[in-house]
């Protein structure tokens, strides 16, 4: 059973930084293009970043400069790197795979993990 797990959630203040991680477990072939969403408290989902199976990254404009996405595949893991950090970063932030081989073989879609909470607060 495949599972996106995210980590390095928490709460830090502003202008500080965090490392998210989303690993990938359980039995698959191959992860397509994986990305990065967050919810805020009364706000929809918003994609925050979107990064290819070979490493091309399409972030939001408004974080540009800030937050940095990178994937290592023989780790099965998607990192988000994010810098000076202020309170409307607050959210919680789940990672997606658009598509993921499995055995079978048979394509599983449009694929969430269970979100970590960011907290950014003095």
């Amino acid at each position: 059973q495949v599972q996106l797990v995210e980590s390095g959630g928490g709460l830090v203040q502003p202008g500080g930084s965090l490392t998210l991680s989303c690993a990938a477990t359980g039995s698959f072939l191959t992860i397509y293009a994986m990305r990065w969403y967050r919810q805020a408290p009364g706000k929809q989902r918003e994609l925050v970043t979107t990064i290819t199976p070979n490493g091309i990254v399409n972030s939001a404009d408004s974080l540009k400069g800030r937050f940095t996405t990178s994937r290592d595949n023989a780790k099965n893991t998607m990192y988000l790197q994010m810098n000076n950090l202020q309170p409307e970063d607050t959210a919680v932030y789940y990672c997606n795979a658009e598509r993921i081989l499995v055995a079978g073989p048979k394509y599983i879609y449009d694929f969430w993990g269970q979100g970590t909470q960011v907290t950014v607060s003095s």
